[in-house]
């Protein structure tokens, strides 16, 4: 599984950093995917492309998402509804606003035209929740093989991301996948269930995934909290 473009994850430098340069083609994209690398623009669209791949990284077992139930009654009340692949774009630009003012935010409108490019192409989907016709949350990633790299994902109602995780936990399982990569753990997404796992761990799991014949399909499976 040697890598067209990028020298190997293994040999990332002591920031995780693996390359600087390249281009955010789709080529270059699903061939770093594919290897446990991802861009991660560090200076905006102005200077060149920097790509990494994180020890530890973060994965959310597919069988251990924690859902409370708080939440699993705020699911069942009907207060959402949940599309996949209705609006890619809208969730992109979604998870680019910066959280606070002071923020800058790394999803740039290069990566935006990148992205939305991987997922006419299939390769790339959205979870939309919707509320009063609006919307609310989303989350978007990478699909490759039996291996989903979630990237980000916002809110702006309450709960909206949390219910955008559930369902796509719950459609992951339904179509076969096995990894759900999250890069990095951040106390939100380990009070639902993620978990750090060493690089090479996460790599030699990937190798095996990376070319099963799963498909994210065109509509959600049911939400199974």
């Amino acid at each position: 599984m040697v890598s067209r473009f990028f020298p190997p994850a293994e040999q990332a430098d002591e920031n995780d950093l693996v390359l600087v340069g390249g281009r955010l083609t789709s080529e270059w994209l699903l061939d770093a995917y594919r290897h446990g690398i991802f861009p991660w623009p560090m200076w905006g669209d102005w200077m060149p492309m920097t790509w990494f791949s994180l020890d530890p990284r973060a994965i959310i077992p597919l069988d251990g998402l924690y859902v409370s139930s708080r939440l699993k009654r705020t699911i069942r009340s009907g207060k959402f509804q949940v599309t996949c692949n209705k609006a890619f774009r809208e969730v992109m630009l979604g998870c680019s606003k910066p959280r606070h003012l002071k923020d800058g935010t790394w999803i740039t409108p290069a990566m935006i035209k990148a992205f939305c490019r991987l997922h006419g192409e299939g390769h790339a989907h959205s979870v939309e929740v919707w509320h009063e016709g609006e919307l609310a949350g989303g989350i978007y990633g990478v699909s490759v093989g039996g291996a989903f790299a979630g990237e980000s994902m916002f809110h702006n109602v309450r709960d909206a991301s949390k219910v955008a995780l559930v369902a796509l936990v719950s459609h992951l399982n339904a179509r076969g996948y096995q990894l759900f990569d999250i890069q990095q753990w951040t106390p939100h997404t380990g009070s639902m269930g993620a978990i750090e796992i060493d690089r090479s761990d996460y790599l030699a799991l990937l190798k095996q995934l990376v070319d099963l014949p799963v498909t994210f399909g065109s509509e959600l499976a049911p939400i199974l909290p």
